[in-house]
Formats: C-alpha cells, sequence, structure tokens
C-alpha cells in the first residue's frame, strides 16, 4: 500500500484542528462550550503555579475566550450531579471526564498491587498496607480529609514536602481508594471516598480489559492529536511501548489509524476523522501544559518552535523568563510571553516578549488584543508592558 505524504503545513492545520483551533471562538462561552473541549481534548493537566493562573483553567481559554472560570470548578469539585470530570494521573496529574475512569482502571489495580506510583509510596501496597487502610478508615468514619487534618502530617508545607500521610494518602489516591472530593483555597487536596464522590452510573460501568482499555486510550490520543507518531500517541496518556504497541496495530488493522508519512520522511499516523482544513485563523494563548504542545519534540517538529518551561532554571540562566507562554496566530508560534498576574496592582504584567523570526507582522497587534482578553478573563484591570 502506497503511504502517502503529508507535507509540514498540512500536519500543522491536522494538529490544530484536532486540538480545537479550527473554528471560531464562541461569542459568550458557556459551561456546555466548556464541557465540549474537556471531551475533546480528554484532560486538562492540573500543576500548582498560580504566577499567571491554575494550569488547568488555560487551555479552554485559549480555546473559548473568557469563559467563566467557576464552571470548570463546578464541573470538577462541584456538588455530585453537576461533576462531570475527576482528578487521576492521566498526562501527569490531569482532570478527566468520568467516562475514562474505566479505562484507567488497569492503572489503579497496578497501583494497588505496589507495581505504580512513586518510591516509598508503593510501600503503602505491601508492607505498609495497614497504616494506609487505617486513613481510609478515618476518611470512612469522619468524611473527606486533607493531609493537613491528619496529626502526624502536621508542620508540613510545600507541594513536595511529603509526609507519611500524605504518601499513604496518595497511594491510595493512585489506587483508586480515594479521589478528590474537593480542592481548598491554597489548592490543598481534600480526599474521600471514591463512591461517595463518583456517580453510581460511572462505577457501575464494567472495567474493560486491559487491551481493550489501551487500544481505547490510543485512539483517544489519535483523535486529540489528528496526526501523531507511535511516541507522541503513548505519551498523552503515559502508556508504555509495550502497552500501546499492540493497540496501535489493531486500530491500524481496523483502519481507524492510517499510516503517514510527514514531509516524506518521518512515518506517523492520521486519524481517520481527522480534519484537514485548507486554513486555521487561530489567536491563542498557550499554557506550558497545554496539550498542543506538551510533548516538546512534537512542538519543534511541528512548528519549527524549540520550547522549554524555564521555572526551574536558575534566574540567570533563563533564555525567555519564568512563565512564558508561546503565542499562536494563525497556524504558527509567532511569539513566547513571560507573563504574570500582579493582583495586587490588578495588572497582567508582561516581562519579556519573543518574537520568532518569521512571525508575521501584525503579532504585536494581535497579540495586544489576545493580552487584553486575558486580563479581562483573570479580572485585572489592564496590561503593563515591562517589554514590548
Amino acid at each position: 500500500m502506497e503511504i502517502e505524504r503529508i507535507g509540514l503545513p498540512l500536519a500543522r492545520r491536522i494538529a490544530l484542528a484536532a486540538q480545537g483551533f479550527g473554528r471560531s471562538r464562541p461569542e459568550t462561552p458557556d459551561i456546555g462550550h466548556l464541557r465540549r473541549t474537556v471531551e475533546r481534548l480528554h484532560l486538562h493537566q492540573i500543576d500548582s503555579v498560580n504566577v499567571l493562573s491554575r494550569a488547568h483553567y488555560l487551555p479552554a481559554f485559549s480555546r473559548l475566550g473568557s469563559y467563566d472560570r467557576a464552571d470548570l470548578d463546578t464541573l470538577s469539585w462541584g456538588p455530585k450531579p453537576q461533576r462531570k470530570l475527576f482528578e487521576y494521573w492521566a498526562h501527569e496529574a490531569s482532570l478527566l471526564p468520568f467516562d475514562i475512569h474505566p479505562l484507567l482502571r488497569w492503572r489503579m489495580a497496578s497501583a494497588d498491587r505496589g507495581e505504580t506510583g512513586w518510591g516509598r509510596m508503593r510501600l503503602y501496597a505491601t508492607e505498609r498496607r495497614a497504616e494506609a487502610m487505617a486513613l481510609l478508615e478515618r476518611i470512612r468514619q469522619e468524611g473527606p480529609l486533607a493531609a493537613s487534618d491528619f496529626e502526624a502530617h502536621k508542620g508540613q508545607s510545600g507541594w513536595w514536602e511529603w509526609s507519611d500521610t500524605k504518601r499513604a494518602l496518595e497511594w491510595l489516591f493512585w489506587a483508586g481508594h480515594i479521589t478528590t472530593a474537593t480542592r481548598r483555597r491554597s489548592f490543598e487536596r481534600v480526599y474521600d471516598l471514591t463512591e461517595r464522590v463518583f456517580p453510581g452510573a460511572v462505577l457501575a460501568v464494567p472495567t474493560p480489559s486491559e487491551a481493550d482499555a489501551h487500544r481505547t486510550l490510543i485512539e483517544r490520543a489519535a483523535r486529540a492529536h489528528g496526526i501523531a507518531t507511535d511516541k507522541e500517541l503513548r505519551d498523552y496518556f503515559r502508556q508504555s511501548p509495550e502497552q500501546a504497541r499492540p493497540a496501535i496495530a489493531a486500530l491500524a488493522e481496523d483502519g481507524v489509524l492510517v499510516p503517514v508519512a510527514i514531509e516524506g520522511k518521518r512515518h506517523a499516523w492520521l486519524h481517520r476523522e481527522a480534519r484537514r482544513p485548507r486554513r486555521i485563523e487561530a489567536r491563542a494563548l498557550l499554557a506550558p501544559f497545554d496539550p498542543l504542545i506538551w510533548e516538546r519534540d512534537r512542538t519543534e517538529r511541528l512548528f519549527d518552535f524549540h520550547y522549554r518551561i524555564e521555572i526551574y532554571v536558575p534566574a540567570e540562566r533563563r533564555r525567555h523568563g519564568y512563565y512564558v507562554l508561546p503565542f499562536l496566530l494563525g497556524d504558527r508560534l509567532a511569539a513566547r510571553v513571560d507573563l504574570k498576574a500582579d493582583r495586587t496592582a490588578s495588572r497582567l504584567i508582561v516581562q519579556s516578549l519573543h518574537l520568532e523570526a518569521e512571525a508575521p507582522s501584525h503579532t504585536r497587534e494581535a497579540l495586544k488584543a489576545e493580552l487584553d482578553e486575558m486580563a479581562r478573563w483573570l479580572e485585572l484591570d489592564g496590561v503593563h508592558f515591562v517589554q514590548m
């Protein structure tokens, strides 16, 4: 069979359309638009950094414009009838639609056996299991609790300063025994029994075989990518090569994945329902954890855009800034801006701006309009440019 050759411009447009950038933004985004956006992407990655806005709020803004962030809170942590999303480990910590829960039960079972999770956390599946079960029983009896509600955790602070209590709770979370009931203002996770948070209909869905789950996850990754390599497909939900390989082969045999060559040389897969727009008119600031760009090699290959998040790089070694967002204009990444929300002064601060070599002549004007919209969305009074 002859392999179709797809040039980079078309590959970019396919990828952008699959990610929701092929259509105009709604004039008044509502909770329905938000739900459809999350369902299209399958997840919103969670990150603790709040220099601009929590990362999970940003992908929907990039695609919808000024939606109500309270709607995402409702879908994620609202009352059970209104809740449509749950937290779990997918592509890192993520918010996911409930229908993905059965597809990740294999990961929960793996954690329950002590095969998944970080370092000392795995001990709670085996030799320290009784300690974790005691915490689970306390939550069962007392209701939702955060790590800070346990005496053994007192005095711990910071995102990565984990006590034994926190490790045990996170193992219970990985293993599916508990889930996130809500988040406190500090963004601290509050845990509760999964059966008290999830709708019964979700828990009643039969657990698919592990092979079927991997196949469905790869298909969803392919749909979200439009066009992607093997590595990119399995990276979306963090599947191993051994888990992804037979799933990709089965989907290719069924014609769901169509083999193509990008620029005539790199092997990739095209989802058979992927749109092929002739033109993309997009304008968006992208979070560092946006699924369009989180696979950095793919970002560089498709957009000729070398991007690394520099939060953990010493200040004197940063090239572009602390919290840098790429700026999508049309079908190209045209610039990058280092942003900070100064909530005390009610300003969106542009600490630096770097245009790409082939940025369109109207990039600054388009970027200014997008920054103005972001400031309004964040309920800030205006934009202040340290560098423009």
